[in-house]
């Protein structure tokens, strides 16, 4: 039987990684095999590209291209095989953030990322995708105490007015697909949402 693909995405700032762990445990605990990856990333090429892309200031359509590299390289070498033999595959972001932020955010239209997407991944999209979402003055107030922040955490608040306004709208577009979480709320509040979605898997 062939494996669940789940996506977590949203705004930088919006809480996504702090719950990764608690979907993991949720979903080993019923016995099932779960593959924790990341985009981009994923691969040591994957790996690579993200050294770069965080961090290198480059073109709008370079930077949509290198994400779509990384990301073909990981279909190919961790989530398909994964989901081949029946595992879950928990990814902390994948093609919806290439239409929020090189899309919404770097204004590269939706033409070219859906050739794109139908290039690298023509069949396969998440079973479910967890969508963080905060009022952006929150997302930037979260992000104003990272030690290190990339190139994107250091974007303006237009920029991620841009991003979040992309991801609702790609929500509404999949809503079979799409949970919307509201994360500005307690944690524990948030944790047990996601745990009842993830229980319906």
């Amino acid at each position: 039987m062939r494996g669940k693909f789940i996506t977590l995405e949203g705004m930088d700032g919006a809480g996504k990684s702090t719950h990764i762990p608690e979907i993991i445990t949720a979903l080993e605990s019923r016995g099932f095999e779960v593959v924790n990856t990341r985009e981009p990333g994923g691969t040591p090429l994957g790996e690579g590209l993200r050294r770069i892309l965080l961090h290198e200031a480059m073109h709008p359509e370079t930077e949509a291209l290198l994400m779509f590299a990384a990301r073909r390289e990981h279909i190919a070498q961790v989530i398909e095989p994964a989901l081949a033999r029946g595992a879950y595959v928990v990814s902390d972001r994948f093609s919806d953030a290439s239409f929020a932020y090189q899309g919404g955010g770097r204004g590269v239209t939706a033409e070219k990322l859906e050739l794109l997407e139908s290039w690298v991944h023509p069949d396969l999209q998440p079973d479910l995708t967890l969508l963080f979402d905060v009022p952006v003055e929150v997302s930037v107030q979260r992000l104003a105490n990272a030690r290190s922040p990339d190139k994107f955490e250091q974007e303006s608040v237009a920029f991620f007015t841009k991003i979040r306004n992309a991801y609702l709208s790609r929500a509404a577009k999949s809503p079979e697909r799409f949970r919307v979480i509201n994360s500005n709320q307690p944690k524990d509040r948030v944790k047990q949402l996601l745990l009842d979605i993830v229980d319906t898997l």
